[in-house]
């Protein structure tokens, strides 16, 4: 089948003609027009932005700071402040070095900066807040989702609480942008409402620190009497009347700005110098008379300028069109599995390339498709096959329907369920709609509930060992499946006298989830084949002893899901260990 051919005004030559064509005469004749309107004098140097494009420039780059722990991705900040503006803007550090510049030019080094960015000391007048301190800069105090709802859940139940005894108040943001109550009426009635919700788990370890800070600051040896709510509320309470201290307070007082900047200072961009000037250039070309003599050799230049444009388009674009052509005619017989010559290095190789891979992966997957089908067949054949013969023997007086056969016919439509389920499953991951419901889950937890559901029936000891208890964003109940296939796969092929154990810990911020066996182990040339469905390393073993072929694609599936991997290593003989690297967050 040969491709149709391309109509005149749709051909990618005569499109390409016509755009470099227009580009080309475009190009020329506003250069031209530019150049007559010229005059020999110097263009003026551009005024100063007004003061506020100043501060805009500097509370973006300020809430930059504060979220990012150093200067590396700022350029295309920079880049766009400086084009929205049509100002040049230049960031250097503390001893004048250049960390990100808009454009080339004279340095500013010499000059006098126009602030200095840095969210642990905010100027003022220029961002119109009263705490010198960004409150952008969260740094460990970062709550996680289920946390925030949590705390607006709170502080709804402390305006209701406030209303009910006669008063009111609004939500303000606080420090590290957490959120509290502020009474703007108070009623008649004392109220014991709580207006400032409890430290959270996230809050609890960097407030405590935040605490031995202001202790050791303020010389307060008895960390117990530093007292510092989330709102960063702090007193100190006398050891003799058991009460806040003011005196004491108000000499702790002084610490706390400083323990805050100590302890947020590595989650801060360091301070930055930041210049705001006018374009380098401030000088323009002399302009040449628009004469008759200039006028000819303007437009004659227009001419040779389109003709060799036009001609130098035909010829690219004839050679763009042969190989495209073949192309084209190979795409258009896709049964034959074709394939493409690759004789250019250029994208239009690498598009017949990626032709051939495409040939190649159908092939494969044509192959693959077939062999699954094949697949399915013989693992739904067999108790297809028992059922419809005991219920043949029933229908002819055979056999009588007692609790054995009730047993057997339950057994065996599980395990149909059960291959249907699986097959559900890959479906679903193979087309993107597997269903991920992450949230926070304590990992131990979930591994808990799987060693003890498998330990009933596992012929060998199943033991869970852990470093820490690890806390991630996931699926509990697909975490469960997919340690819970990969628990099976290991008590099976483990003998008596041996062992499975399940290992969590977290290394380099990932959490490692980990599946060791002392059983017959895999061959490593088997390895590869290991995450195929349907693949058993033991040809002869049955679904009894060889289970159905899916548990560990699908275990592969769920890691995948979770952003993660999922990899095997083997020595037979010895034993096989399981690997689960997944994201925390």
């Amino acid at each position: 089948m040969y491709a149709p051919r391309v109509p005149m005004h749709r051909s990618l030559t005569v499109r390409l003609l016509v755009a470099s064509l227009a580009i080309a005469a475009v190009a020329v004749l506003a250069t031209s027009w530019i150049a007559s309107q010229l005059t020999s004098r110097t263009i003026e140097q551009q005024l100063g932005q007004s003061l506020s494009d100043d501060k805009s420039v500097y509370d973006e780059l300020l809430g930059y700071a504060a979220t990012h722990p150093d200067w590396s991705g700022v350029q295309p900040v920079i880049t766009a402040r400086a084009t929205a503006l049509k100002r040049r803007i230049t960031l250097m550090t503390q001893d004048r070095r250049v960390i990100a510049d808009s454009m080339a030019g004279p340095s500013p080094a010499s000059a006098r900066p126009s602030a200095t960015i840095d969210p642990l000391a905010v100027d003022l007048a220029l961002s119109g807040r009263t705490d010198r301190i960004d409150p952008r800069l969260v740094g460990p105090f970062r709550l996680t989702p289920a946390e925030q709802r949590q705390i607006r859940a709170d502080l709804a139940r402390s305006l209701d609480c406030l209303r009910r005894f006669g008063g009111d108040g609004q939500v303000v943001t606080g420090p590290y942008g957490r959120a509290k109550v502020v009474v703007t009426r108070l009623g008649k009635q004392e109220y014991p409402c709580e207006l400032v919700p409890a430290a959270t788990r996230t809050e609890q370890r960097p407030l405590t620190a935040l605490r031995e800070l202001v202790a050791a600051c303020a010389g307060e040896t008895d960390l117990d009497r530093v007292w510092l709510t989330p709102d960063l509320v702090l007193d100190i309470v006398d050891p003799v009347t058991e009460q806040p201290s003011a005196d004491r307070t108000a000499r702790a007082s002084g610490c706390l700005d400083q323990a805050r900047r100590t302890q947020l200072e590595p989650y801060a961009a360091p301070a930055a110098l930041l210049f705001v000037t006018d374009p380098a250039d401030p000088t323009a070309q002399p302009v040449f008379p628009l004469s008759q003599d200039n006028l000819l050799r303007t437009g004659t230049a227009t001419a040779g300028v389109l003709l060799f444009v036009g001609l130098l388009t035909v010829t690219v674009g004839r050679r763009l069109t042969r190989p495209l052509r073949a192309l084209t005619e190979a795409a258009h017989r896709p049964d034959d599995h074709p394939r493409v010559p690759v004789a250019r290095r250029d994208e239009i190789g690498h598009l017949a390339a990626a032709l051939n891979e495409l040939a190649e992966r159908r092939e494969r997957s044509e192959h693959l498709r077939q062999a699954m089908v094949s697949d399915v067949a013989h693992e739904l054949r067999n108790p297809l096959t028992n059922i419809r013969t005991w219920l043949e023997a029933v229908r002819d007086g055979l056999a009588t329907v007692d609790e054995p056969l009730l047993t057997l016919l339950h057994d065996e439509t599980a395990q149909l369920q059960h291959i249907v389920d699986d097959l559900r499953d890959l479906a679903a991951a193979d087309a993107g709609t597997l269903r991920i419901h992450p949230e926070p889950t304590f990992v131990n937890d979930a591994l808990e509930q799987v060693v003890e559901a498998h330990r009933g029936a596992a012929p060998v000891p199943l033991v869970l060992e852990s470093e820490g208890d690890p806390e991630a964003i996931v699926d509990p109940v697909r975490l469960r499946q997919l340690v819970g296939n990969l628990v099976s796969n290991a008590v099976r092929h483990t003998p008596a006298g041996g062992s499975v154990s399940v290992r969590s810990r977290v290394t380099d911020g990932r959490l490692i989830i980990e599946v060791a066996d002392t059983g017959t182990g895999i061959a490593p040339d088997d390895l590869p084949k290991v995450f195929d469905r349907f693949w058993r390393a033991d040809e002869s073993r049955s679904r009894s002893t060889g289970g159905s072929g899916l548990g560990l694609p699908i275990a592969r599936q769920i890691a995948e899901a979770h952003g993660g991997t999922i990899t095997v290593e083997s020595v037979p003989g010895v034993g096989t260990t399981f690997t689960v690297s997944l994201k925390m967050s």
